[in-house]
């Protein structure tokens, strides 16, 4: 058998490796246009900033060989062509015409089975100056050496990023640490899409804490310069900058896949079964250009992700090699790291869940990551994305200094299992006081969930009680924290009883008004409604998510 790759980055070596193991005796060669080869694309910021020093680091293996030409070879059997641009595919004929990038020369390669790994391109708006110099996307190992380069000279200090995406964001440290002046600019209500509001929220404070300036709602309609960028415009004004970084997003690499007939689905991506297989049964498709489908909705997405090119490549080699296996889909589980900040997220988000007509509930749930009085423990703020129906969980966001990445898997895994906020409640997952609190974050917000749908108390976001505020409701709204953490930080107007003293003072709140009762993160507040329904009082409501999930903007201190 003989197998043709198109494209070396992610999805196209993990094919050529996987065949080779379970397929010894068939005959590989991967097509690669660039010169580098399986280098792992998501560390390229961090090349940038010199948190890895050298560009090997990113195409090694654990022990540090080189993957490169002679390493396919030698090791995986496979024969690599790279400054290679495979032009057309004739699947009459089972062949592939390639152009040799060096010699200029074409020749044809006939195969049984061809996979496509033909990766993404980066979305540059058809504006003017978009080909000045210092404009740069962050795509390949070239991008970043470019940018590396530019960096160096010392007399880039102003640097505007053009999207608020997760490369964007990652770039913003590696910039800073170089001793730029960074500007945020987004077409959007908001960085980070994948996120809601509230929760993209708290990374656009804290980036701002870091003095980067973040611009959401503004549009870029030109770069100026004569020979190299001096400026950009947008529908909000000018702003001058030594160079700009194009992080808009990907679109699916399908142009040589649409010339030669394959189906492209709905989403931009070559259609495949979850055999990885195309329209055309000896072609199959893994990574970044092709479509996905999301676990839960069982609807086609584009979710371009490096985790994801390998599962699927492997899926690919499996099937094309005669072993079956299955690629059912993914749940968009994403986490980076902002500085000190991290940032996690999987399944559906409040929106997206709504948008496909389920009747969602939310919780959200700040807290430690560690037991409180560890040392180093630090704060997570968390919301849970549920189903009132079923209970099933359909998402997770997670934000904070602390550990948000175990969380977020035991979420993916959580939805993948189907399982509902009482399977998660009850999980025997670790406890130690250096890793978590006693019951881990995730249980407590399940628990809280639990709480919340059996109606031990009613919730409200702190996003709904600024409406309440703005629109001038007639309500109480009850801070029971202690006189100390009250001095230190405030929220809006509020009436101050500590808990402690609740059931002695609350006769002095009127009965006939909403109350609203909140804390740091609202255990107390919960606490609260609790004893002033003991009490008599009729119309109590907890803030979801305390003082620790009010938007930094909106805090007294």
């Amino acid at each position: 058998m003989k197998v043709i790759i198109i494209g070396g980055v992610a999805a196209g070596p993990k094919v050529g490796s996987r065949v080779h193991r379970i397929c010894p005796e068939a005959e590989v060669i991967l097509i690669e246009k660039g010169e580098f080869l399986s280098y792992a694309g998501c560390g390229l910021p961090y090349y940038v900033s010199g948190v890895v020093q050298d560009q090997k680091e990113l195409m090694s293996t654990p022990i540090g060989v080189v993957r490169d030409p002679v390493f396919f070879r030698n090791v995986k059997n496979v024969n690599v062509l790279n400054r290679t641009e495979a032009k057309q595919v004739d699947r009459t004929h089972k062949q592939l015409t390639i152009k040799d990038l060096q010699a200029g020369t074409e020749s044809k390669l006939s195969y049984d089975k061809l996979v496509f790994a033909t990766g993404a391109t980066p979305i540059i708006p058809p504006i003017k100056g978009r080909q000045l110099k210092n404009v740069f996307t962050l795509q390949n190992i070239e991008d970043s050496e470019s940018i590396k380069a530019a960096l160096s000279e010392g007399k880039a200090k102003d640097v505007i990023i053009i999207g608020g995406g997760l490369i964007g964001i990652e770039m913003t440290e590696a910039l800073i640490s170089k001793g730029c002046r960074v500007t945020i600019i987004e077409k959007l209500p908001q960085i980070l899409p994948m996120l809601d509001w509230e929760m993209a929220y708290q990374v656009k404070e804290y980036l701002e804490l870091k003095g980067i300036k973040v611009k959401t709602s503004t549009t870029l309609t030109e770069i100026k310069g004569t020979d190299k960028v001096d400026s950009v415009v947008t529908d909000q004004g000018e702003m001058s900058c030594d160079f700009v970084i194009m992080s808009i997003g990907v679109r699916p690499n399908v142009s040589l896949a649409q010339d030669c007939g394959l189906e492209i689905g709905s989403t931009g991506g070559i259609r495949v079964n979850t055999a990885m297989q195309t329209s055309d049964p000896d072609i199959f498709a893994a990574g970044d250009c092709v479509e996905s489908t999301n676990l839960i909705t069982g609807k086609p997405c584009f979710v371009p992700m490096g985790s994801t090119a390998n599962k699927q490549g492997r899926v690919a080699a499996n099937n094309l090699c005669g072993r079956k296996d299955v690629f059912s889909g993914v749940l968009g589980s994403t986490v980076c790291k902002i500085f000190d900040f991290n940032i996690g997220r999987t399944g559906l988000g409040e929106t997206q869940a709504r948008q496909e007509g389920y009747n969602t509930d939310i919780i959200l749930s700040p807290a430690p990551d560690k037991a409180h009085f560890y040392p180093g423990a630090k704060p997570i703020m968390m919301k849970l994305v549920i189903d009132r129906e079923t209970r099933r969980l359909l998402g997770l966001q997670v934000v904070g200094m602390g550990v948000v990445d175990k969380r977020t898997d035991v979420a993916a895994t959580a939805i993948t299992a189907k399982m509902t906020i009482d399977d998660i409640a009850n999980l025997d997952l670790c406890y130690a006081p250096p890793y978590s609190p006693a019951m881990d974050n995730i249980i407590t917000a399940a628990n809280i969930s639990r709480n919340k749908l059996d109606g031990l108390f009613e919730a409200i976001t702190p996003m709904q009680v600024k409406e309440k505020i703005d629109h001038g409701d007639d309500f109480i709204f009850l801070d029971v924290r202690s006189p100390g953490e009250y001095a230190t930080v405030q929220i809006a107007e509020t009436t101050l009883i500590p808990l402690g003293k609740l059931r002695e003072e609350c006769q002095q709140l009127p009965k006939d008004k909403e109350i609203i009762a909140f804390c740091k993160i609202s255990l107390r507040g919960y606490e609260a409604a609790l004893i002033l329904q003991e009490k008599g009082f009729k119309n109590v409501k907890v803030m979801d998510g305390g003082v620790l999930m009010w938007p930094y903007a909106l805090i007294k201190k």
